[in-house]
């Protein structure tokens, strides 16, 4: 069974719309999102070969940062 989330959860991001998106899905479940940019994070360097991969680097790295955990997606431009 997954563990679920409350409280804090780090969105790994800088984009302000992002962050708003996540907010407004989260907030239904008591999970408070806070961005990596209002945490004073840097923003990765995505070396990943993938999608998934840039979205796991940044995930990890505001994880780590914060101590708390993180959620992170990548699109790019394709």
């Amino acid at each position: 069974m997954p563990r679920r989330i409350s409280g804090q959860l780090v969105i790994a991001t800088h984009n302000p719309g992002k962050l708003a998106e996540m907010r407004e899905l989260l907030s239904p479940y008591g999970v408070t999102a806070i961005s990596a940019s209002e945490l004073g994070l840097p923003e990765p360097e995505e070396t990943g070969d993938s999608f998934a991969a840039n979205a796991k680097i940044k995930a990890v790295a505001a994880a780590t940062a914060a101590k708390l955990p993180a959620f992170a997606d990548d699109s790019g431009l394709a």
